[in-house]
């Protein structure tokens, strides 16, 4: 008797100890979930897993995920809470002349010891005129109106269910005699709080298979066979002795029971807060005032020890803005100024303290976008100039001498149709970058967003095309040292206030590579305008500016995206897309619907084969961006009188559209005469 005591006691410190650790929900050896949902005790999906065959719950295994059932009631399980002593079900939506939806019949819970929950349901009705009946309840409950939350509605009413109610027989009739039908009409149960915080349109809830409920449960909890309402008590006071009192956890059902909650381990559960400290009791805890908190704000009395702090700081700011200068590149920034000839006077080192007023200490409010090399924001500096800073990413330190060497050639750009880098800052944890602001937006904006305001004429798209391909020439081949931007694409052509194009983003915030002939960025591309050649050789050329730039044209032609999705919802490739469509004598198919009016049939011949000649897979039998932007400059002015035959004729071996493969949609194709400017489709 003493030695089978003792290992009774064992097992139970035992299990005290694995308490603490993390407290069981199911009987010990027994599964305590269904796929996502947790079963504990008294339910149970084995046969010595539940308290009875009431709460055996059946798991679907095969569905995903995995689905509950109580095999009782036959309803699908969401959610069971025994801290709360309620099961979640999934509760049909009884409807009454609703089209599509067959009338719903009544629930019935009788002879199990479950309950609609009368703390966690409302009894819900839908319908305009309606008075709500619940029969079967002593009187019968009515229902008139809304007294909900923001669900107040002429249209919704709603009402508290009596306690240990096992039968839903809702009923709903007109109160309008002259009403012609009565309508769709919906009765449910429903968890208020999800109710609330989900549907906007009660009439909504007829397209919904089921809504969340709770349910109640009872059981024989002494020998008198007496049953016990087991959820939980309106009155905090008086819970039921099958939950938890506040201050206890785990399941009151297991052999265990309850176990105190430390309040002291979580800050969400306790009030203690500066001096005073949090101590736990068995089903509370106290407050304390902690000592060392008061040595503490006695010493922070100290007028000397603050001004002691307050000259500390100053001095470790000072001194974290050199030290932030000298790790990028200050220095080196500071002798290539003073060396220099006069002609890079034009990159001003601005202070963190102006930059961080220009830009209101970085509000978000003032975020233009972000992008692969930082976040940009828009600022004013003290004489009102508008600037766009661009917070970069950090440079590498062994990159030093190439970043600033980037930064001192790129502020001498001079090109109308190239953003102007007017300086850094570089007393901050990253580099800051100063441009001039261009005010609207980017050129992928207008082609790929809804603007009702505004839309891209054809020949503003020519010219914009143009002005971008003209800067980009001048970057290869007329800059003091040849540059080769490498990411450009239609992000990176921004608009200024008469939307004349401004190619920007040039990886200035990035490391660079410098040889004896060229500077290039070491930006790698944006998937969709990348040059196929990378993918060989992992080298980026000037023909590789020239392939973005041919993506471009083909959006400024058909308005689609570098990568859009098909009819079957499949990826593809734009440039790809165009090629096919090309080969296929098929280019009315790409043809932007906005400047069909205004776009004459040999400009778009022009325009693209001209984008074909860009996307060559060989970068050999490309044109250099200078013939590109020539052929552009050639295709503006031919819209002004000179004709157009006059430019086609860099690359005539490549033009593979005859007129008489250019389908319009009608059944005879075009005349092959050459129009005029002002001849459209």
């Amino acid at each position: 008797m003493v030695s089978r005591l003792v290992v009774k006691m064992t097992l139970l410190m035992l299990m005290f100890q694995l308490a603490k650790a993390a407290a069981p929900v199911a009987k010990f050896g027994c599964p305590d979930r269904c796929g996502a949902i947790s079963i504990p005790y008294p339910f149970g999906t084995r046969k010595e897993c539940y308290m009875d065959e009431r709460f055996a719950i059946e798991c679907n295994e095969t569905a995903n995920p995995p689905r509950a059932f109580i095999s009782r009631i036959k309803m699908e399980v969401l959610n069971i809470s025994v801290k709360t002593a309620t099961a979640t079900v999934k509760s049909p939506v009884i409807s009454f002349n609703c089209i599509g939806r067959v009338d719903g019949a009544p629930l019935n819970l009788t002879g199990t010891p479950f309950v609609f929950s009368s703390k966690r349901n409302l009894f819900v009705a839908v319908g305009c005129d309606t008075r709500a009946f619940m029969t079967g309840t002593e009187p019968d409950l009515v229902v008139w109106e809304s007294t909900w939350g923001n669900l107040e509605s002429q249209n919704c009413s709603l009402a508290r269910i009596p306690s240990l109610l096992q039968v839903f027989n809702p009923r709903l009739v007109s109160t309008n005699s002259n009403q012609v039908g009565e309508g769709c009409k919906l009765a449910f149960l429903v968890n208020p709080t999800w109710f609330e915080s989900n549907i906007s349109d009660p009439f909504a809830v007829q397209y919904r298979d089921y809504v969340p409920m709770d349910l109640g449960w009872m059981m024989n909890l002494n020998d008198n066979d007496i049953s016990t309402h087991c959820e939980e008590s309106y009155n905090q006071s008086s819970k039921s002795e099958c939950v938890c009192e506040d201050g206890f956890e785990a399941n009151p059902y297991l052999e265990l029971g309850c176990t105190d909650v430390d309040e002291c381990k979580t800050p969400e559960k306790n009030t203690c807060r500066g001096m005073l400290k949090c101590v736990n009791t068995r089903g509370g805890y106290k407050c304390i005032i902690n000592k060392i908190y008061i040595i503490i704000i006695v010493i922070g009395l100290v007028g000397v020890l603050f001004l002691l702090i307050g000259a500390r700081w100053i001095y470790n700011c000072i001194r974290l803005k050199n030290k932030f200068f000298k790790r990028n590149g200050g220095l080196l920034l500071q002798q290539q100024l003073s060396s220099s000839d006069g002609s890079v006077q034009k990159t001003k080192i601005f202070s963190s303290n102006e930059l961080e007023k220009a830009t209101d200490y970085f509000n978000e409010s003032r975020i233009l976008g972000h992008g692969g090399q930082g976040t940009v924001y828009k600022g004013m500096l003290a004489d009102g100039t508008i600037v766009a800073v661009k917070k970069s990413k950090i440079v590498d330190e062994d990159k030093l001498e190439e970043f600033i060497n980037e930064v001192v050639i790129l502020s001498q750009i001079s090109h109308r149709n190239v953003v102007r880098l007017l300086g850094c800052c570089l007393e901050t944890d990253v580099p800051l970058l100063v441009y001039e602001f261009i005010p609207n937006g980017t050129l992928f904006q207008y082609l790929h967003e809804q603007n009702e305001d505004f839309t891209l004429s054809w020949e503003l798209r020519l010219r914009i095309a143009s002005e971008a391909a003209g800067a980009i020439s001048y970057l290869h081949s007329t800059a003091s040292i040849p540059i080769y931007h490498r990411d450009i694409k239609s992000t990176n052509i921004l608009l200024d206030e008469k939307y004349r194009a401004k190619v920007s983003d040039f990886g200035t915030s990035r490391s660079v590579s410098i040889d004896q002939t060229h500077l290039t960025t070491k930006v790698q591309g944006t998937f969709g305008y990348l040059d196929p050649e990378y993918f060989r050789t992992s080298q980026l050329t000037e023909k590789s500016d020239v392939y973005s730039f041919g993506v471009v044209l083909v959006e400024l032609l058909s308005g689609r995206k570098p990568i859009f999705l098909t009819h079957s919802l499949e990826t593809m490739s734009l440039a790809e897309h165009f090629i096919e469509l090309m080969e296929d004598g098929r280019l009315f198919d790409i043809i932007d619907a906005q400047v069909k009016g205004d776009c004459t049939e040999e400009e778009a011949v022009v325009i693209a084969n001209l984008a074909k000649r860009c996307l060559n897979l060989n970068g050999r039998n490309r044109p250099t961006m200078r013939e590109v932007a020539m052929e552009l400059e050639g295709i503006l002015l031919s819209r002004n009188g000179i004709n157009i035959q006059q430019i086609g004729e860099v690359d005539n071996s490549s033009r593979s559209i005859s007129c008489s493969s250019f389908e319009i949609g009608i059944d005879q194709p075009l005349d092959c005469k050459p129009s005029t400017s002002s001849e459209t489709w």
